[in-house]
């Protein structure tokens, strides 16, 4: 019986998906050829406006995870409108926060991924009230939004997969979970779900 109710849900979906399909299939039959035109015209516009949007995200430092001085945060914030900074010190936990931002920041070409040293920000740290490292503060507009402070918020554990910290970074509208990057990315990462210390067992250096 259960065999026989799944079987039904399965066609019932497969119908459903069908019918979608021939819907599309009609309207585009019904367009003449000034519509395909006018539809052609307004994807390249699109495409050229989303490729502009990425080369001015890259010039300004997006999809790459960069150090930058205490100096430089504020001018960093202002450039872009979505920002997460690592305030880290050399210690394990801040290198498997490290591992995991390397990943989202060449997915999430939408935002700009930084790593501040805590230690040399004496000042940022007291402004920003950060005492536990890692800490992430999630910027919008200029705006520290929202802070991921240790490992709390994802299991209490390293081993926490990027996709925990995709989601839980998401949240805070900091990065889009449907991706800006090139193929996306978001969807690879729940694919390749792994945790980045299943992928580097080599390395146990804590303080």
């Amino acid at each position: 019986v259960i065999g026989q109710i799944l079987e039904k849900q399965v066609l019932s979906a497969a119908k459903a998906v069908e019918d979608k399909l021939d819907e599309q299939i009609a309207a585009l039959e019904r367009l003449d050829p000034d519509d395909i035109e006018a539809l052609r015209e307004r994807r390249i516009l699109q495409m050229r406006r989303a490729a502009e949007r990425r080369a001015k995200w890259r010039a300004l430092g997006h999809g790459e995870y960069t150090e930058v001085p205490e100096k430089e945060f504020f001018s960093a914030a202002k450039a872009s409108e979505r920002m997460v900074c690592h305030f880290y010190r050399d210690n394990w936990p801040c290198k498997v926060m490290d591992k995991h931002m390397s990943i989202l920041a060449k997915q999430h070409v939408e935002t700009r991924f930084i790593k501040v040293h805590a230690e040399k920000a004496p000042f940022l740290t007291e402004k920003l009230r950060v005492v536990v490292l890692p800490t992430l503060a999630l910027v919008k507009n200029a705006k520290v939004e929202d802070y991921v402070v240790g490992f709390d918020e994802l299991g209490g554990k390293d081993d926490f997969s990027t996709e925990d910290l995709e989601e839980r970074i998401a949240k805070a509208q900091v990065i889009f979970l449907d991706g800006e990057g090139p193929a996306n990315p978001s969807k690879q990462a729940a694919a390749s779900k792994r945790s980045v210390r299943q992928s580097d067992t080599g390395n146990s250096d804590s303080d």
